[in-house]
């Protein structure tokens, strides 16, 4: 199902629904190694897809979520490889938008959360860009009118307790640092 977020037209997939977390590979030709990010209806639901959470990220998910922060943590063991791209972390956040927060409650799991568009194509913004890009590949689109933000979300690498910027989006460095109480560094 493709759906409207905050920062993109989303799409989504229970995360501990191996079929349902091919499709989503499949319908964007995304490789296998490339995992999925996923997002939660609320923090409390970090539990779900992650273990040993440091206190840090909880601060930071008190203070971002919902919003354009993605945290990568260690993942938890009933969440598929498939879906980590057989790493022993993931990308969660809570968006800043009610259509994903609440198809995750019902559907009492995370859902997945990559862009609604072909691997390598521009995201899309509108529910036609998602039909145009991947047509009968996905089952719905929900259609929320057009996503002006666009800016995808900060990604901060926390599985390991110090913070590090793995990609620069929608939450500055600044304000990241402001919670850790330190600097933070950038890394590619």
């Amino acid at each position: 199902m493709a759906f409207p977020t905050d920062t993109l037209y989303g799409l989504g997939a229970d995360v501990f629904n191996e079929r349902a977390v091919e499709r989503v590979f499949v319908a964007k030709g995304r490789p296998g190694e490339m995992a999925l990010p996923i997002l939660l209806a609320d923090t409390r639901d970090m539990s779900l897809v992650a273990r040993d959470i440091p206190d840090i990220a909880w601060a930071l998910a008190e203070r971002f979520f919902p919003g354009a922060l993605s945290l990568v943590l260690r993942k938890a063991s009933r969440v598929p490889d498939l879906l980590s791209g057989g790493a022993e972390t993931v990308a969660l956040r809570v968006p800043d938008h009610p259509v994903p927060r609440r198809l995750a409650r019902a559907l009492g799991h995370p859902i997945t959360g990559t862009s609604a568009n072909r691997s390598g194509s521009a995201p899309a913004r509108t529910a036609e860009e998602v039909v145009e890009q991947l047509g009968d590949n996905v089952d719905m689109v929900i259609d929320g009118g057009p996503i002006h933000a666009g800016i995808p979300s900060t990604v901060l690498d926390v599985s390991n307790g110090i913070p590090y910027i793995v990609r620069q989006g929608g939450v500055s460095q600044a304000e990241i640092e402001a919670v850790c109480g330190k600097s933070v560094e950038v890394r590619r």
